[in-house]
């Protein structure tokens, strides 16, 4: 008693409320003087796919023990989590369930990767000073990451603090810095950029077990236990504490902006069909002298992810390059010419073909909206339905037409 009470949080589902957590408190106060806790995080319910509570009566119980046997106890923990907001219900879902397990597979195989090259990795530190771009950017968002699940965690918004690692370690960690990384990896002359890469991976790596181990402890336990210069145990680490100094929001902007460019490279490549093996040229136009600066010390960045063979960086543009898709950002216009890329004139027959397709569709749509009889018997939801469906194809449409202008202008 004397150790542990008052407690304090309780945590409990909102349907015994007045049953049990009431009775709880007068009964505390009534023995004892003092309340049995100082907070209580009510939260919702797991319900069936359909919304209904969880019966023997109805059947439609789910055995947690069944899941965890299939999917691991990470995985079911995880899906029960994500998209929780605080007091509202939960359906259990099976998409759900496999998307932690392939978040799962993903840690684990960004985990392996990892640890192969960290195989001749002495630990050690490096100074903060004089890192590249890519280094200062993961640091920083990883600091920002530890003081935002805090502040959710403190606000019981686990759903929310859980969502958030997910897209840290997904989107920015396996996904931009690890592909940012290899090139220095694999380059045999480059020992010291190689050096600086696997301590920042094995530091970030940590820091990502650490703020995933409440979310997910058991796949983050093991891993913890293969990482150089591990502690006894995982759980009896301290809570990660953000470094302010290495929150560095110059470099999270300067990322972005090389993101941004990037993703518009590959955008474009998945609109024409072009294989990522497929080297193309791209031309970057900054105004600002500033971006132009940024670009040409961090534009090999461009070149090994969005696969870049040529990049022109040039501060005007007197004329458009011909055949060329282009890209507006907010710092830059973006231009990747596809002549001797692609067939135009196989391009520009699929394009005028899916043309005529857009042109049925808008007219199959206005004809039903058009029509009185249609307008007067069908629900709203139909017509609400037509209408989005012929203002899709306007869209779709404008882009065909769009891009038949960069094939046919002379």
């Amino acid at each position: 008693m004397r150790d542990f009470y008052p407690t304090s949080v309780l945590v409990t589902g909102r349907d015994i409320i007045f049953f049990w957590v009431a009775r709880m408190i007068f009964s505390g106060i009534e023995q004892t003087g003092k309340v049995p806790f100082y907070e209580v995080n009510i939260h919702g319910l797991i319900l069936d796919a359909l919304g209904r509570k969880m019966s023997k009566s109805l059947g439609n119980g789910v055995d947690p023990l069944e899941v965890i046997e299939k999917y691991g106890a990470d995985t079911l923990r995880f899906s029960m989590i994500t998209g929780v907001t605080p007091g509202n219900d939960v359906r259990f879902q099976w998409d759900k369930v496999e998307n932690s397990r392939n978040f799962a597979n993903k840690i684990w195989n960004a985990a392996r990767f990892v640890l192969m090259k960290l195989e001749d990795y002495p630990p050690g530190e490096v100074s903060p000073e004089g890192l590249p771009l890519a280094e200062r950017w993961i640091y920083a968002r990883l600091n920002q990451k530890i003081d935002e699940t805090e502040l959710l965690l403190e606000k019981y918004e686990l759903g929310e603090a859980a969502r958030g690692i997910y897209d840290f370690i997904w989107d920015e960690f396996c996904d931009w810095y690890i592909e940012l990384a290899k090139p220095r990896l694999f380059n045999p002359s480059d020992s010291r950029g190689k050096y600086i890469v696997q301590t920042v991976l094995l530091e970030v790596l940590t820091g990502i077990m650490k703020l995933l181990h409440p979310f997910m402890p058991f796949i983050t336990e093991e891993i913890y236990q293969k990482l150089p210069g591990h502690g006894e145990a995982l759980m009896k680490e301290p809570w990660p504490v953000s470094d302010h100094s290495r929150i560095d929001i110059s470099a999270v902007e300067e990322m972005q902006a090389v993101m941004a460019s990037i993703r518009a490279i590959r955008n474009i490549r998945a609109e024409f069909n072009l294989s990522h093996g497929l080297p193309v040229e791209a031309v970057l136009v900054c105004k600002d002298p500033g971006w132009l600066k940024l670009f040409e010390k961090y534009g090999h960045y461009i070149q090994e992810l969005a696969r870049v063979n040529n990049l022109q960086l040039l501060g005007d543009l007197p004329a458009k390059p011909r055949q060329a898709v282009s890209a507006l950002l907010p710092f830059a216009e973006l231009y990747v010419p596809l002549q001797g890329i692609i067939d135009i004139d196989k391009e520009i027959s699929r394009l005028e073909k899916e043309l005529g397709l857009a042109d049925l569709e808008i007219a199959k749509a206005q004809a039903k909206l058009s029509n009185e009889k249609f307008l007067a018997k069908a629900p709203p939801e139909v017509i609400a339905k037509e209408q989005e469906r012929q203002a899709e194809a306007i869209n779709r449409k404008e882009g065909i037409l769009q891009r038949l202008e960069i094939f046919t202008v002379k």
